[in-house]
């Protein structure tokens, strides 16, 4: 198929804004397929030295086809901008849901956990570590169900280990804030951390200030609200590990008895881009 451009869309109300760029509703003007486009300015990117981790965030991002991981269809640019045709979640970022709310009851956030557990698993099987799901990362499909987004800060790794520090203090995993080696393992502190934030309304632990928060996820300080159900309290238990190997395994996560029993998830019938 011939290169699109940008006259090859009608483009909508902006869905977000970025330190690179916006992302707008778009539809293709031919199809009507509705998408949200990414657009980025090639100055920005190249003044912070990000063109690489771009390139590989796309390589990554376009590899990847779960119904529970944003899909990036394509992607071109003109002379200063990069444009990245990326699926549209017309729910919107459960950040926002959760700032709203404040929390997510028992079937909304074990179904959470079942379609991370599921998308992470796919993740982890083709050599790719997410290293930052949080809610600011998770959108929101027609259903309500969960995508993965961003993976900016994803890397892909043939050896699944990585020596560098990035991601949100509260989600950051004992042995990245120690600068350990780590694997794929960070995934599961994270998800563990994010079930707790969506039952709780706050991560576990959030401190007033760095240090103290630093110290509680190196000692692991984990206490739970008596409002948090026994079944979630261990699954995150088991999650909340401070030896990365000692975490719940992904399979454990989707056959966990909490899960199981208020878990909703519906598989959304597989949409592919009419190219």
């Amino acid at each position: 198929s011939r290169c699109l451009t940008i006259d090859d869309f009608e483009i909508g109300r902006p869905l977000g804004k970025g330190k690179f760029g916006n992302v707008y509703l778009a539809r293709l003007k031919e199809s009507h397929f509705i998408v949200a486009l990414k657009v980025l300015f090639k100055s920005q990117l190249e003044k912070e030295g990000l063109e690489h981790q771009l390139r590989r965030e796309i390589e990554i991002q376009s590899h990847l086809q779960h119904p529970n991981i944003l899909r990036l269809y394509n992607y071109f640019h003109d002379a200063h901008r990069v444009y990245l045709i990326l699926e549209y979640a017309p729910r919107g970022e459960l950040y926002k849901e959760l700032q709203k709310s404040h929390t997510l009851d028992e079937q909304r956030t074990a179904t959470i956990m079942e379609e991370l557990a599921d998308a992470l698993t796919y993740c982890h099987e083709n050599k790719v570590i997410h290293r930052d799901i949080k809610p600011e990362n998770l959108l929101l499909g027609f259903r309500g169900e969960v995508k993965i987004a961003d993976f900016g800060w994803s890397v892909h790794t043939p050896s699944l280990r990585r020596k560098t520090m990035c991601g949100t203090l509260d989600y950051l995993p004992p042995e990245m804030i120690e600068g350990r080696t780590y694997n794929e393992k960070v995934d599961l502190w994270c998800i563990g951390v994010l079930c707790y934030e969506l039952l709780v309304g706050n991560p576990p632990f959030e401190s007033t200030s760095y240090s103290e928060t630093y110290r509680r996820i190196l000692k692991v300080d984990l206490r739970f609200p008596p409002s948090i159900p026994l079944g979630a309290q261990d699954l995150i238990g088991k999650l909340l590990r401070y030896q990365p190997s000692e975490r719940l395994p992904l399979a454990h996560i989707l056959q966990h008895s909490w899960v199981r029993a208020h878990s909703r998830r519906v598989l959304p019938p597989s949409t592919q881009m009419a190219s």
